[in-house]
């Protein structure tokens, strides 16, 4: 009985060293550039950090590599926190309706884009239109490096709507007046306060939920009304000829505005795959981030870790609690 009992005791002993420990639930986010989704970005890691108990990884990157590391399902980059549609659309239909290694979330928020000025510069000047910027005495003040045309911030490098944005300059007549800029959001928001402070002329791409809104006082141009018959886009990412192909004279579409992540993500970290399916906000929501983080020069981390904390029973919901 002694001899039994143990060896039922070092078998045990044996067993429990075979056995590996649970590994704690990993997660690798991408951040694109622009603010929102950063914000975003750090609050999936904040809420994976602080109440799954998991490890998160930021991870930069564009809209391209973002999606391609998810298609490939390694673990190189797990989710997308900020996905616009139809901007992302070629992104989608090749990973999320083509090739089905990505989800896309059912829980969007709203978003709406097109193009600003200051409502000082605006009024001075009668500018309430798109077609308003071509005239030769708004261009004029627009031109602050003297080579005939008024700079306009179209987005940023890498970003889907900056395409479009390129197609409505050249296709609502504009490009003998305008220069359309393409460079990080950081730059455009440092060319806003500059020229609202200098009583300057400036345009630049504009969408909300964005901080921009509670930075400085802006208005959103009107466009002709959204008509996808006029909408016709072909993205890089489907055609080499995608400028001379597109063709795009209206507003944009309302946009849905999403999470997306790697089919891969339930086998390898279920928790969090199923938070990914709940998690929703609305547009104030990233309205409020984006304007602590840009507005308030507060660190992303320290906004979404305060959120978390001050809103227990949204989160309980994101983890079906």
């Amino acid at each position: 009985m002694k001899n039994s009992l143990k060896c039922l005791t070092v078998a045990t002993a044996m067993s429990v060293f075979a056995v590996p420990a649970l590994a704690a639930e990993e997660v690798k986010i991408g951040v694109p550039s622009w603010t929102g989704a950063q914000a975003i970005a750090h609050l999936l890691a904040a809420v994976v950090e602080m109440r799954i108990g998991g490890k998160a990884e930021l991870i930069p990157g564009n809209n391209a590599t973002i999606f391609q590391a998810m298609d490939q399902g390694k673990g190189d980059i797990d989710v997308h926190p900020d996905v616009w549609l139809p901007n992302q659309e070629s992104f989608t239909k090749k990973y999320v309706d083509g090739a089905g290694t990505v989800t896309l979330s059912s829980n969007p928020y709203e978003g709406n884009q097109g193009f600003c000025v200051s409502k000082d510069f605006g009024e001075a000047n009668n500018i309430t239109d798109i077609a308003d910027l071509g005239r030769p005495d708004v261009a004029a003040q627009m031109d602050s490096d003297g080579n005939g045309k008024g700079e306009m911030w179209i987005g940023a490098p890498g970003w889907a709507s900056a395409n479009v944005n390129e197609v409505k300059v050249r296709d609502y007549g504009l490009m003998d007046f305008v220069e359309p800029i393409r460079a990080e959001e950081s730059v455009k928001t440092a060319r806003v306060k500059d020229s609202i402070a200098k009583g300057e002329g400036y345009a630049f791409y504009c969408y909300k939920p964005h901080a921009i809104w509670y930075m400085f006082d802006v208005k959103m141009l009107t466009e002709p009304t959204y008509d996808p018959a006029k909408y016709v886009m072909v993205q890089p990412s489907d055609d080499a000829d995608w400028f001379e192909k597109s063709n795009v004279t209206t507003k944009d579409a309302l946009k849905k505005v999403q999470i997306a992540w790697s089919n891969s993500l339930p086998e390898r970290s279920p928790a969090i795959a199923e938070f990914f399916s709940n998690f929703s906000l609305t547009a104030d929501d990233v309205s409020g981030f984006a304007f602590e983080i840009s507005g308030n020069g507060r660190e992303p981390e320290d906004v979404a870790r305060e959120w978390v904390e001050a809103n227990p029973d949204r989160v309980d919901a994101w983890l079906g609690l």
